[in-house]
């Protein structure tokens, strides 16, 4: 097994939270390695396709799916440094201050141990370094904050006449905030709107880590270390701090990497699957696990994915493969009787014909002839529209260890998930909305998935007040171990009804620049 030398700290994971920590220490003048599972796939290797784009998806060891309601892991992830950032949606909407607060006034879910107040400056501040197109002024629901820098992005028909549909019913629409540049901005070229967001973006327009935080981090000096598979966080001689990790090189060779600071940014699923195969004399049920709520509260957002066939061209092709426009006239916890949980509608999505998102898997149930004729009329007429669904934060709802074991011999990650009454009630009633929705439009049909998809995942390894009721504190620091930092989506203790990379974001700038000022009597 070789040993490297040491450095001030190792990263694992190059994606929207590892990212901002490497470009953050390394500018602060830290000896920095990122240390990324995937290959270092540049953007002349980004191919417009959806074949092709599979590529971006997780492709690393198999995380094995249990529960009512079983997660899709494969389309969230990502396999390539940038992470799925990569191929992400770009859809930056803020929570909302009542998201962080539920317990308290609704007596339901967690409390963050931060408020919105708290996270605000750094929304903005993130908001001006990626470049958010949107429009403040006309997001009456969002909360307060500085105007994005750039103007929103264009509509298309496929949005428009669904936006009308809305309004007809009464709804408030709004361009939906995205990390898509609308303009030229900081020397990156503006959307051409081609719709092959999901596959990449070659031309750098989408805010992503390859774009904005990875060159920072690497212009400051820090090393990115591509097809590095980290196994276990290793300790020091006592058990007490973290000494650096394990992890398996491009050569299939075992490597250990001291580090003064460890920082776990991997996604939702693998930073629990880390912690908890690296048990220790001294942490016998995983690291930062004396809660024993590592892996615990995870949730996904039960997403209403629907469709209306029109008959005119709707310019379905064009736009991103993002939202355009939104509402969230339906955020507020309690506003239906009987159920709980905030929604938000997205629309405006570009379409290809096949894949997950294509045509044909809008009516999976259709064959031969029949998938022939629906084809052809969806390629010119077919709409989306995405109701993201909050799932309340429930314990056993958790990422465990499997008895499967990859080629390695680790341990696998297995995923169990279902969701409540109060979940799947929410998903019905916002299916509802979507036909009535879709009636006013004009739509001459319209439908809905029979199932509530898995979308987004949060969780594993939320923060808290105390280390009873948390894995970590309000910077992602973990309560057990001082030097062993986590960050990303795995942190949230509930989900809200919004995208959440723009919160992971603004949390792993706070959480790094925490660090950086405390470094020395953290190391103490």
């Amino acid at each position: 097994m070789a040993n490297l030398d040491k450095v001030d700290a190792v990263v694992v994971g190059s994606g929207a939270a590892g990212s901002i920590f490497a470009a953050t220490l390394a500018k602060s003048g830290k000896k920095v390695v990122v240390l990324e599972h995937g290959p270092d796939r540049r953007e002349d290797e980004w191919i417009s396709s959806m074949i092709w784009g599979r590529r971006l998806k997780w492709g690393g060891a198999p995380v094995l799916a249990d529960g009512k309601n079983r997660y899709g892991h494969n389309f969230n992830s990502g396999w390539l440094v940038g992470g799925s950032t990569a191929h992400h949606f770009a859809n930056w909407p803020r929570l909302q201050p009542s998201d962080f607060r539920m317990k308290s006034l609704y007596d339901r879910g967690l409390d963050w141990p931060i408020s919105y107040d708290d996270l605000r400056p750094f929304y903005d501040r993130i908001q001006t370094e990626v470049g958010i197109a949107g429009d403040a002024a006309a997001e009456v629901w969002r909360p307060p904050g500085a105007p994005y820098p750039l103007p929103p992005l264009r509509s298309f028909r496929h949005a428009d006449i669904v936006a009308d549909g809305m309004r007809k019913l009464g709804m408030r629409v709004a361009p939906l905030p995205s990390a898509v540049l609308s303009t030229d901005y900081k020397g990156r070229p503006a959307c051409i709107y081609d719709g092959w967001c999901h596959a990449g973006c070659p031309i750098g327009a989408i805010g992503n880590a390859n774009t904005v935080f990875l060159p920072q981090a690497i212009k400051a000096g820090a090393e990115i270390r591509p097809s590095s598979y980290v196994t276990r966080v290793l300790l020091d001689s006592k058990g007490e701090r973290a000494a650096g990790v394990e992890y398996i090189g491009p050569d299939r060779a075992r490597v250990v990497q001291p580090a003064d600071v460890v920082v776990l940014a991997a996604f939702v699923v693998q930073t629990p699957r880390i912690l908890l195969n690296s048990a220790h004399d001294r942490h016998p049920t995983g690291l930062a696990n004396s809660s024993g709520l590592l892996g615990r509260y995870a949730m996904t957002h039960a997403g209403s994915g629907g469709w209306g066939l029109f008959d005119e061209d709707v310019e379905n092709h064009m736009g991103i493969t993002g939202g355009l426009l939104m509402s969230q006239d339906g955020y507020a916890k309690d506003a239906r009787p009987g159920m709980f949980g905030s929604t938000m509608w997205q629309i405006g999505f570009a379409q290809k014909p096949n894949d997950i998102l294509g045509f044909a898997n809008s009516r999976s149930a259709l064959f031969g002839a029949d998938l022939h004729a629906h084809m052809k009329a969806a390629a010119r007429g077919l709409a989306r529209i995405l109701g993201l669904n909050e799932a309340l934060p429930n314990p056993d709802n958790r990422i465990v260890l499997s008895d499967q074991k990859d080629e390695f011999g680790v341990p696998l990650a297995r995923v169990v998930h279902s969701y409540d009454d109060s979940a799947l009630g929410l998903w019905r009633n916002t299916n509802e909305e979507g036909l009535r929705i879709m009636a006013a439009a004009g739509a001459k049909s319209a439908w809905f998935n029979p199932d509530p998809g898995g979308i987004h995942f949060h969780g594993g390894t939320i923060m808290g007040a105390t280390a009873a009721t948390s894995v970590t504190n309000d910077y992602g620091q973990t309560h057990d171990i001082p030097n062993l930092w986590i960050g990303g989506p795995g942190l949230f203790p509930t989900e809200g009804a919004v995208n959440p990379t723009f919160t992971v974001s603004a949390l792993a700038l706070r959480s790094a620049e925490r660090l950086v000022v405390f470094w020395n009597t953290l190391l103490r």
